[in-house]
């Protein structure tokens, strides 16, 4: 059993941060398992090893494999600081770029609002899975929020959910509901992020779609941009007509809780 569940702890580290797993061997194989306290001081020994190799090793290494982190600036901000402790923050260094030109834009036309961006990559690797996401796997790709606003109908930082995903803009009773025609055809895993908000916060903001369709314009109007991916109701409804939109699939996820774009 005890071999049984090092395993599991392995695989779900390893899902989750990538490099996690194999600090967690390491920290396992440097305690005797006759050792006073192991447990304690394997833990401890990889709760180090784990914030030394995120913060200190990983960057430096990942531009071998041809990615860098996310250079946050006071406009481009993760939405969580776990999406930086997965190392789930690494795109290739166009990507980089574009994503610090798109922020400073955004904001230059809405001040003091900052582009929110959600899972990216992680940093080693090519065609190594970054679930749940399909296609996260070769440092080109980002997901990024919807932009609300409050009340009063100011544009906010706020976001409606804990983890960035799981809150949809639902289709409005006269748009397409790409979700249901998906689930109908056997799809059941289409609206599987609503299960992963860890909570739902801020419920006085509402979606704004004139700070969505400003963001959205704005990247796709980026030479190294090559596709998006948003659900059809909210290309409709922002009115988003460069070729550039694409449907995802229905073997994917929604989108109308996060917009995807990657580079060409």
């Amino acid at each position: 059993m005890r071999i049984l569940l090092h395993i599991i702890i392995f695989v779900i580290l390893t899902i989750i941060t990538q490099i996690g797993g194999i600090l967690y061997l390491v920290s396992i194989l440097l305690i005797n398992r006759n050792a006073k306290k192991r447990r304690i001081k394997r833990i401890g020994i990889f709760v180090g090893l784990y914030l030394i190799s995120t913060f200190l090793i990983v960057p430096n290494v990942a531009p071998i494999f041809g990615r860098e982190k996310i250079k946050e600036t006071q406009f481009l901000k993760a939405h969580s600081i776990f999406y930086k402790l997965a190392n789930r923050n690494y795109v290739r260094p166009e990507l980089n770029k574009t994503l610090t030109q798109v922020a400073t834009e955004f904001e230059n036309q809405n001040s003091g609002i900052k582009m929110v961006y959600l899972d990216a990559n992680f940093p080693f690797i090519d065609k190594f899975p970054l679930l749940p996401h399909l296609s996260h796997n070769d440092g080109k790709k980002i997901d990024v929020s919807l932009i609300y606003k409050t009340p009063n109908g100011q544009l906010t930082n706020k976001k409606p959910s804990i983890s960035g995903y799981g809150v949809y803009e639902n289709p409005k009773p006269n748009e397409y509901d790409q979700s249901e025609v998906c689930k109908k055809s056997g799809h059941w895993q289409y609206d599987f992020p609503k299960y992963l908000t860890l909570g739902t916060i801020n419920k006085d903001i509402d979606f704004s779609e004139s700070g969505t369709r400003n963001l959205a314009n704005l990247i796709l109007k980026q030479n190294s941009i090559g596709k998006m991916f948003i659900e059809p109701h909210l290309k409709t409804r922002l009115n988003l007509t460069n070729e550039k939109v694409r449907f995802h699939g229905c073997q994917a996820v929604r989108h109308d809780d996060h917009i995807h774009f990657q580079l060409k």
